[in-house]
């Protein structure tokens, strides 16, 4: 192994990464991206284990979730090794509504559509005990339909989900099935309209609404014309 991707550097580039996010003079998603693209060209021909525990670095000793997915995403024979623990380590701490969407866009349901990981373990987590989890295997499902990322349309795989989270009238987990259903109408309507009028009695009146939007009008809220 090169001496540049020896053990004892992942600390200090972590470290490296940190200074540079915290010394740019607007700390917003564009410039902090600027920040990734910059390192993802560094780590292009680093070793699996080096890029992984940068990773796990950055997401557990600096806290930048964001930015250590996408690190890891635009690597992919990182990416691509990824194993059942591997995921469940980089989504330990989730306790937020960016850091779950961060974790299950990036991470988990790309995995999840690539194989990596299993519909048992999406459904472990949608019984989880924690809302966080319980939304992550939401959120998941967003990668088996957006087209923008290779998504073909997963009915059954979302639906699912949706199916066993029908009943969770937490705010963040009712937001999370509204995202799957309305991300799903794109590819199958008349699947989605059947599931809102199968489980119109239990549904969320925020998750019938905004679906019912989407599918009359593409919109999740359209605004209403002025008189």
């Amino acid at each position: 192994m090169s001496d540049e991707w020896a053990p004892e550097k992942i600390a200090t580039l972590a470290t490296e990464i940190d200074a540079q996010i915290q010394a740019l003079p607007v700390r917003n998603s564009p410039n902090v991206r600027s920040v990734r693209r910059e390192y993802s060209k560094r780590l292009r021909n680093a070793p699996r284990d080096f890029v992984l525990a940068l990773t796990m670095a950055l997401v557990h000793t600096h806290g930048y979730r964001g930015t250590a997915y996408e690190l890891l995403a635009y690597h992919k024979p990182t990416f691509n090794s990824l194993t059942v623990a591997d995921i469940e380590a980089l989504g330990e701490g989730i306790d937020r509504w960016h850091s779950v969407d961060g974790f299950a866009r990036l991470v988990s349901g790309p995995a999840w559509f690539k194989g990596l990981i299993s519909d048992d373990v999406i459904h472990r987590w949608a019984r989880s005990d924690d809302l966080w989890w319980r939304r992550a295997a939401l959120v998941s499902t967003v990668a088996l339909n957006m087209r923008s990322h290779g998504g073909y349309g997963d009915v059954d795989r979302t639906l699912a989900v949706c199916r066993m989270l029908v009943d969770d009238h937490e705010d963040l987990v009712v937001k999370a099935l509204s995202w799957a259903l309305r991300q799903l109408v794109v590819h199958d309507p008349d699947a989605v309209l059947g599931f809102l009028s199968r489980y119109e009695e239990r549904l969320a009146a925020r998750i019938k609404r905004e679906v019912r939007n989407k599918l009359e009008t593409g919109l999740k809220n359209p605004r209403r014309s002025i008189q």
